[in-house]
């Protein structure tokens, strides 16, 4: 969990330091254009992985012929989707009303074939809870591509400043894994093991290409139906909010799978485990959400301009979205450890099914609406993945929330002390949210000191675990130098 936390902050750290450079280069719109494919290379990518990832990390006992066999097929699938997404380039670029979009897919739809090359490497990683690998790779590569991107955004490339920055990251990337990891390909590819891996997969690779396209059809929707300038907002409000939820729910998804699925025949063990990841996650989930929408009005204005300021409202109404996606991640991956894709499916077409009239609502009343939408699903998400998941290890909705309830008090108090701060201060914004980050730091601890809070407790002793003795190294290695 520490070197998953380590590579997913940094490397969401350095990236969002590098959007914010890229903000102040370059317009709304042309942030927009690229948000206008991300479904279309979204969906490529899900199919491309076909729930093998998730397959071969619960199966105890893989193989080189496993993995082969699905390296070839990531491979195989890869470049026949690169071929769709050329193909039907022109007609994204029609639908959109946006000509330019036409070579923009073409060059970025390469992702595809170059991230088929990486999956079973990060598969191989993953299942051996190596996290330190990807870390050191994830960093090198955001930097090197961010160097890039801004440098030709600097020299008026636009646009493809941004294509240029993915694609040199992921190339990269590959490369560094390919070069550090020692797995390499038989030739081989066993039907049988395909056919074992798929039985389970498959299940997954429907589950998540109904969450991808209901994750991303908002972002086809308020590019087609508003612009991409509007759409440029609302990527970029996503961008802030995406650095604290997306990314713990991401470091919970990867880290939680192999370790819960390690537990999966001591129900008492696994139920303890994962009381403890909610209850740790959940109150760093709403500290940092609700300090951001709290802090959003000096945050967007220091940090990436005054043309920015219409990402406000956004970025305040995404971060209450996004306060449960950790939660969501949790509940999802013990009905996976459970072997239960079956469920996993079943609630994702529920679940999906919900955002037709969240949809039809922000087409008529806005993106303000169609957000409101998005915050009453995500409650309702939250409680069909609880209930199903909860069942399974006697752990069930209601006692999750008394678990989270005195993390989200705690911060939503926090929360309105800085939202207050902001409104009384009378400086300039950059002072404003440099007072607010501190207060809310300040404040924080202070709750969790006085109310004594669980959560708190079990990650100050986990961090000054980690920290003492590695202090107590540093000060030997200096004690010895002198």
């Amino acid at each position: 969990m520490l070197w998953s936390f380590i590579e997913s902050f940094t490397r969401m750290g350095i990236g969002f330091a590098i959007g914010i450079i890229l903000a102040r280069l370059l317009s709304p719109e042309e942030f927009g254009l690229i948000g206008m494919l991300t479904v279309f290379l979204a969906v490529a990518g899900t199919f491309t992985d076909a729930g093998f990832t998730q397959a071969l990390i619960r199966k105890q006992d893989c193989t080189d012929t496993d993995f082969s066999t699905v390296f070839y097929f990531n491979l195989g699938t890869g470049v026949c989707l690169y071929g769709l997404l050329f193909i039907f380039a022109p007609y994204v670029a029609a639908f959109y009303e946006e000509p330019e979009l036409t070579s923009l897919l073409r060059v970025l739809g390469c992702l595809v074939i170059i991230n088929s090359f990486t999956i079973i490497q990060r598969t191989i990683l993953t299942k051996r809870v190596d996290f330190k690998l990807q870390a050191k790779i994830s960093v090198i590569t955001t930097i090197l591509s961010g160097i890039l991107g801004i440098y030709m955004a600097f020299k008026g490339f636009g646009v493809w400043s941004l294509v240029a920055k993915n694609i040199s990251q992921s190339i990269l990337a590959s490369v560094f894994l390919w070069l550090w990891n020692q797995w390499r390909p038989i030739l081989v590819f066993s039907k049988e093991s395909f056919t074992s891996l798929f039985g389970f997969g498959s299940k997954l690779m429907v589950s998540s290409l109904i969450d991808t396209l209901g994750r991303n059809i908002y972002l086809l929707v308020v590019g087609k139906v508003f612009s991409a300038e509007v759409l440029g907002y609302y990527t970029r409000a996503m961008m802030f909010r995406d650095l604290p939820s997306s990314n713990l729910s991401a470091i919970i998804a990867r880290v939680s799978f192999p370790v819960l699925s390690q537990l999966q025949g001591d129900t008492a063990q696994l139920k303890a485990a994962y009381r403890r990841l909610i209850t740790s996650s959940m109150l760093i989930a709403f500290v940092l959400m609700l300090g951001m929408a709290a802090s959003a009005e000096a945050m967007i204005i220091t940090l990436i301009g005054e043309q920015w300021r219409e990402s406000i409202i956004l970025l305040q109404s995404l971060c209450i979205v996004g306060m449960l996606y950790p939660l969501h991640s949790l509940n999802l991956n013990m009905l996976n450890v459970q072997g239960r894709s079956d469920l996993f499916l079943r609630l994702e077409i529920i679940k999906k099914t919900m955002i037709i009239p969240v949809v039809l609502i922000g087409m008529k009343y806005g993106l303000l609406a169609m957000i409101s939408g998005m915050m009453v699903t995500s409650i309702i998400a939250y409680f069909l993945n609880s209930y199903w998941s909860g069942r399974e290890i006697d752990y069930s909705s209601w006692n999750q929330i008394v678990d989270i309830l005195p993390s989200f008090l705690v911060a939503a108090t926090m929360a309105g002390f800085v939202y207050l701060l902001g409104q009384l201060l009378d400086y300039n914004y950059f002072v404003i949210f440099a007072l607010q980050v501190l207060a809310g730091g300040i404040s924080t601890v202070l709750l969790c000191e006085i109310f004594k809070l669980e959560a708190y407790r079990y990650i100050k002793a986990t961090a000054l675990a980690k920290l003492l003795p590695l202090l107590k190294n540093v000060s030997k290695r200096q004690a010895s130098q002198s």
